[in-house]
């Protein structure tokens, strides 16, 4: 609002000069472009990561698979770092056996929730085709919430752009109506003080 009244209140002003009025209209387009353009741009944003992290999920959901793994013997109790997992309790790493969807025996180390865990206790895991532990896969909520947050850091980001132009384009009328006052007070300047010059 403050751009729109600085316009009309310059429009016929007879003290206006054009750094003014470039002032004004550049506060205008500042904030139609901070209200219209960085919601745009950010809605774009979010919908191409919502689409990419969906299909993430769908290749997860297709190469990963959740198996039962048999505890065979524990091998260490891992004291959790708090300032990396906070909220996580003791983990076991235990070597189990597992089949692989392909069929294939596993038999290695991996690392376990389980508070106590006992020869035969089961629990499970997540594993590519072949039997190798990979990370559980993207669930649909979390992948929408990181295209959310996304669309919003590529609003904020497109925003912060805009304001950064305004400033900068600020800096340089200021620099340029500072100028002007110099070579206006180079013209007034040898008459300064003087009584009776004729000026």
């Amino acid at each position: 609002m403050r751009a729109i009244s600085g316009l009309w209140r310059w429009r016929h002003n007879p003290l206006r000069r054009t750094t003014d009025l470039v002032e004004s209209w550049v506060a205008l387009a500042t904030l139609l472009l901070a209200l219209v353009v960085a919601p745009v741009i950010g809605s774009l944003a979010g919908t191409a990561a919502q689409g990419a992290l969906q299909q993430s999920v769908r290749d997860q959901r297709q190469t990963r698979h959740q198996v039962t793994a048999t505890v065979v013997r524990e091998l260490n109790r891992l004291e959790p770092d708090p300032e990396t997992s906070p909220g996580q309790g003791v983990r076991s790493r235990v070597l189990a056996e597992w089949t692989a969807p392909d069929g294939t025996r596993r038999h290695e180390p991996v690392s376990t929730s389980l508070k106590a865990p006992k020869p035969g206790e089961t629990f499970t895991l997540w594993t590519d085709a072949h039997g190798t532990m990979v990370p559980r896969p993207l669930d649909s909520a979390t992948a929408t919430t990181h295209a959310v947050l996304a669309g919003f850091g590529a609003a904020l980001l497109t925003a912060g752009l805009v304001e950064a132009v305004r400033r900068l384009v600020l800096w340089r009328l200021v620099r340029r109506r500072y100028a002007q006052w110099d070579r206006a007070w180079e013209r007034v300047g040898p008459d300064w003080g003087r009584t009776g010059t004729g000026s």
